[in-house]
């Protein structure tokens, strides 16, 4: 090996140090801001976004700085900014980028909005058409179909919240690609924060926003009407066109034509998969079908199997059970048994036996459903979620609204289990021996002394664990 050759790795090892240098930390001391910049696509008005480190967790995030110099301006909207946050990082969806914590510095003449995101490291869905075209390979129509749903379901959980949440700036920039082949979309905070922010702020979010090259995946209306979801739509039908064939064409960095769009959409020759995109290009934004009706169209719907349906339930029931509860159960079993046997009247039963099932198979299988990649959303009912109080409909006072304690019917021996599951997905399973002389406000209080939930939440928790008592110490009619 040669001289030059054996002080690579360690030029490579003095790089990477610098890049891992920490610059700087959040206040909570839990991210640490990193020399390295990333780039996630087009995410329309951030400065700077930098790799970091979410020091409990031990993995890779994004840094993401917003700047103002107008701090003057900044302070008389700061709480709108904080309320607009809020908002943001209570959505939580496998297929939308997480977004995990936000905090506002000011100092001196500026400010900035600085907050920390899910990194996505595979890249955009816009580089990964351009990968597999310049490699002379077609679009996989099992994929095609498999990433519509991730990118509706995301968009029908937005769409279903309440007050609803509009993207507002779809694009294959947008929209990311992990390596286990999971869709996640990202920027959703783009138009949430960009239709908020008063003129005076003079951001930078709407100016980046009319970039040429992505001009046509907004739809007519947009600017001349206020956003609705169909913008969405018309944005996401543009994507799945530009999945299915791969790349429209533009004359360098100049706006997509209305010819080239037309090419693509004569080039389609699955009718389904035609009928399915025009619909959501087309003009009239009343006449676009929602994200969840699209879920129904014939080009995506599918009857679910039974084997899909057994792993959302089990997945959603899992907290219920211990960690390696597959493992152990797996070892429990006699493989010569029969799993399950087909009768045929005349003719011998097919049977399947446990020694069949390869349980390697099933761990991933699991770990992909838990990740987001089989979604169960074509006869889920819509629950709309509910954000924070600040931006939906004013609500009942809370004094009016309390239930007295009742007295209790007999003596409670029971023990009271809580799963509290926080904004950052980490879970706090809690036991407790319940006594008689136990109300929910001072439980409540408790929890929040030790530090087990925050402030804010303890009102909601004391009433939810009064309607717990009323229902079980009630009795029976």
């Amino acid at each position: 090996m040669s001289g030059a050759e054996a002080a690579l790795p360690a030029e490579k090892e003095e790089e990477s140090e610098e890049e891992s240098e920490v610059l700087e930390e959040s206040p909570c001391g839990r991210w640490q801001k990193r020399r390295e910049q990333v780039n996630q696509g087009n995410m329309p008005g951030i400065q700077s976004t930098f790799l970091a480190m979410d020091t409990e967790e031990g993995v890779e995030v994004v840094w993401n700085e917003l700047h103002f110099t107008d701090k003057k301006a900044f302070k008389a909207h700061e709480e709108k900014i904080n309320t607009m946050f809020e908002q943001l990082v209570v959505v939580d969806h496998p297929n939308i980028v997480k977004l995990h914590k936000y905090w506002l510095d000011v100092k001196d003449s500026k400010a900035r909005v600085i907050f920390i995101t899910e990194y996505v490291s595979s890249g955009s869905l816009k580089q990964f058409l351009k990968k597999t075209k310049k490699n002379h390979k077609a679009m996989n129509a099992r994929a095609w179909k498999r990433w519509c749903t991730q990118i509706l379901s995301a968009l029908s959980f937005l769409h279903s919240c309440d007050p609803p949440i509009i993207h507002g700036n779809l694009t294959s920039d947008t929209v990311f690609i992990q390596h286990n082949g999971l869709i996640k979309i990202g920027s959703v905070w783009h138009r949430v924060f960009a239709n908020a922010i008063p003129d005076d702020l003079r951001s930078p979010i709407r100016i980046e926003r009319e970039e040429q090259r992505n001009l046509h995946f907004f739809p007519p209306e947009y600017g001349h009407v206020a956003d609705g979801t169909a913008v969405d739509i018309f944005s996401f039908g543009m994507c799945a066109l530009e999945m299915a064939v791969l790349e429209i064409q533009s004359n360098g960095d100049s706006r997509v034509t209305e010819e080239a769009i037309a090419r693509a959409r004569h080039s389609l020759d699955d009718p389904n998969m035609r009928d399915f995109i025009l619909g959501c290009l087309l003009l009239n934004p009343d006449k676009r079908p929602t994200a969840h009706n699209l879920l129904f169209h014939q080009v995506l719907f599918e009857v679910h199997s039974l084997k899909l349906l057994a792993a959302h339930c089990f997945i959603n029931n899992q907290y219920l059970m211990p960690e390696n509860v597959v493992e152990e159960k797996t070892k429990e079993l006699d493989l010569n048994m029969v799993m399950a046997e087909i009768r045929r009247e005349g003719r011998p039963a097919v049977q399947w036996r446990y020694s069949e099932v390869s349980f390697l198979e099933l761990d991933k299988f699991l770990e992909d459903v838990r990740n987001g990649i089989y979604p169960l959303m074509n006869f889920a009912a819509t629950r709309p979620q509910l954000l924070p109080r600040a931006l939906s409909q004013p609500q009942e006072d809370p004094q009016k609204a309390k239930t007295p304690t009742p007295e209790p019917f007999d003596v409670e021996t029971r023990k009271l289990t809580l799963l509290l599951i926080l904004e950052d997905k980490l879970h706090r399973q809690l036991s407790y021996d319940l006594l008689p002389t136990d109300s929910s406000k001072g439980l409540a209080s408790e929890l929040v002394h030790y530090g087990f939930i925050h402030e804010d939440d303890c009102e909601m928790l004391a009433n939810f664990l009064e309607n717990a008592f009323h229902k079980h110490r009630s009795p029976p009619l």
